[in-house]
């Protein structure tokens, strides 16, 4: 009697690279609860609004002359981070740096802009409930902007010691996903408070 045979032994496996993976699920629950804090913050901003006496916003609508170009800088560096995330599902390493490069670069600019833009604003935090509700929801986007260039950042550092190759690059990919959602909260916000005045007026 021959003796039954015995199966090679599974190997678990210790990095997930796809939607099974509990990191992927860890960045959607993220982008959801994030997006619904904003949503909240922007249905206050509408809200008051509607309730409010006088011209709203009190001070006439938020200048574009830094908003509008610095929106633009921003929507490229989803650009740039769309080419990195590309590059490496290639395998392309020195195309990741680069696209991570350029990514860092201009959302550190778009910080810049938004802290002059602070700095020339003639009203502030305390300037009502609208300088509260302009600033708690533009500053709250900068702070998410703020955690995705420590985000790139990581991933960049990761990227230059050879960590990422084209069938393992779930943390660019997570990454990419939580930086086109900052872009994207961007649009809204920059709608509500900079365009949506102008529209109604």
């Amino acid at each position: 009697m021959t003796a039954p045979a015995i199966d090679a032994p599974q190997t678990l496996p210790v990095e997930l690279q796809d939607r099974r993976a509990p990191a992927w699920w860890g960045v959607v629950c993220l982008i959801a609860t994030e997006a619904a804090l904003f949503a909240y913050f922007l249905f206050g901003y509408f809200y008051l609004g509607s309730i409010a006496r006088g011209a709203w916003p009190p001070h006439g609508p938020p200048e574009l002359r830094l908003a509008l170009p610095n929106t633009l800088v921003l929507l490229a560096s989803s650009g740039t981070m769309w080419w990195a995330e590309s590059a490496i599902r290639r395998g392309n390493q020195a195309r990741l740096r680069a696209g991570l490069g350029l990514t860092i670069a201009l959302g550190a600019v778009f910080l810049g802009v938004q802290m002059v833009e602070y700095h020339n604003s003639d009203f502030g935090p305390r300037t009502g409930a609208y300088g509260s509700l302009f600033y708690t929801i533009t500053g709250f986007h900068g702070a998410h902007v703020a955690v995705g260039l420590l985000m790139l950042l990581v991933v960049t550092a990761r990227a230059w010691l050879g960590h990422f190759a084209a069938g393992r690059h779930l943390a660019v990919t997570n990454t990419a996903w939580y930086w086109h959602f900052v872009d994207l909260v961007w649009l809204a916000v920059f709608t509500s408070l900079y365009l949506s005045p102008r529209l109604a007026g």
